[in-house]
């Protein structure tokens, strides 16, 4: 096998303006578009008790106009030149994306500085975009199965009073209570240069970049920016707390989960390996004994929120085939993990897992706005956007005795959280 630090070796150029603002450019002269990617450092984590939903909030306010582009305009006028453009939100971070031609770069920029500068927060964009939100919570949380698994997640792992508490999507109570004095400071606190991170990725050369980065963004002013909070990581759950909920749902789900390390933990490389090698795919363990083999479960699933600031989740879900008891999937599921701490996986389950990530990795830095994401993710979570080109070689260097060992750690059955989802009329 080649070393793996010759598969992904961009070119990085990486300053910061006078005013803060962070700058990236990836020259890829072969891409057929320009990436435009900001990330703003702030995320529904950043949000008082009381006052949830603002950052989700401002992903939909942020197409609503500024000083030069009217309501809709920055949406129509990258279309209008062959591009594409949107935003998400999520617990640590905003972020706003463009691709165009390259002829269409100085449009793109000048429309993310106008709006970082100058945007329209007034009492009729706040009204129209709260119910804009509120009709995407109906759409995509209350009126389709299994919607409220995220927040009941969220409250099963977190205490009260902690930033992950609530999912991106907020509290409409607390989105109604907002006054446009509450929704201005948010923009005037968190917009600015100094939580941004600016990246340009595809046939532009470094100069080029800096250059153009500069014209249309160095003017803007210098405002100092809070500290993210940045709670104490959660000790390991005690007591193998349940929470037991009826759903209008076609199945019974089981989703096993326990607090892990924050993103930039030692420990993340290898334990993302394990959280894998039990449920992701049709190669994991758990597919292959429990939909597979003994058929009990029509599906299962892994993964983990990857939060960056003190305490992260790990989930292994289940949903039962028909008579099933969720009982019998739980069994295994523990039994699974606790092997997995004690021997490891095999040399053909772990070489199975880093092909896999391999494969996935590079599948996902080949579109040029996937990869201009991506430099923004390291720079904002781990100061370092030339992460990128060793992240395979960390996880090439994991071996069996790490995974066992962050399993031993990290997922133990005593310190597990359950969430039992029973079919049956929640009205």
């Amino acid at each position: 096998m080649p070393e793996l630090s010759s598969l992904v070796d961009y070119e990085i150029e990486d300053k910061r303006l006078d005013n803060g603002l962070r700058v990236l450019v990836n020259p890829d002269p072969l891409a057929p578009g320009i990436a435009v990617n900001l990330w703003y450092r702030v995320g529904s984590g950043d949000e008082r008790l009381g006052a949830t939903g603002f950052a989700h909030l401002f992903e939909h306010l942020m197409f609503a106009g500024s000083a030069n582009v009217a309501s809709g305009e920055h949406l129509e006028a990258i279309q209008a030149v062959g591009g594409s453009a949107n935003a998400t939100t999520s617990f640590d971070r905003t972020n706003y994306f463009e691709t165009v031609g390259p002829h269409a770069l100085e449009l793109a920029l000048w429309l993310e500085a106008d709006r970082m500068s100058t945007l329209n927060v007034d009492r009729a964009n706040l009204d129209t975009q709260r119910e804009v939100v509120k009709e995407e919570k109906r759409q995509r949380y209350d009126n389709v199965p299994y919607g409220d698994q995220l927040q009941l997640l969220l409250e099963l792992n977190f205490p009260t009073a902690h930033p992950y508490r609530h999912a991106a999507i907020g509290s409409m109570s607390d989105l109604d209570a907002a006054t446009l004095d509450d929704v201005q400071a948010f923009y005037r606190t968190w917009y600015q240069p100094g939580a941004a991170v600016l990246t340009l990725a595809g046939p532009i050369t470094p100069d080029q970049g800096l250059t153009l980065a500069d014209r249309y963004f160095g003017h803007l002013p210098s405002i100092d920016v809070p500290t993210p909070v940045r709670p104490r990581p959660l000790a390991p759950h005690r007591g193998a707390p349940e929470l037991v909920v009826v759903r209008d749902v076609p199945r019974p789900m089981l989703h096993v989960c326990w607090r892990t390390p924050q993103l930039s933990h030692p420990d993340r490389v290898p334990l993302d390996l394990a959280v894998a090698l039990l449920a992701e795919g049709q190669s994991s363990r758990l597919y292959r004994e429990l939909v597979r083999d003994e058929e009990l479960a029509e599906g299962v699933g892994s993964f983990d929120l990857g939060l960056a600031r003190g305490t992260s989740v790990a989930v292994v879900s289940a949903r039962a085939r028909e008579g099933v008891a969720l009982e019998a999937i739980d069994e295994r599921i523990l039994a699974a993990v606790a092997d997995l701490a004690e021997v490891g996986p095999t040399d053909a389950e772990l070489a199975r897992a880093k092909a896999s990530s391999e494969r996935q990795w590079l599948e996902a830095l080949a579109p040029v706005e996937d990869r201009a994401d991506q430099l923004g993710f390291y720079a904002t979570h781990f100061d370092d956007p030339a992460r990128i080109n060793h992240e395979l070689d960390d996880i090439e260097r994991v071996t069996s005795d790490d995974i066992r060992a962050v399993a031993a750690r990290w997922l133990r059955p005593e310190s597990r959280a359950t969430l039992r989802y029973l079919v049956g009329s929640n009205r």
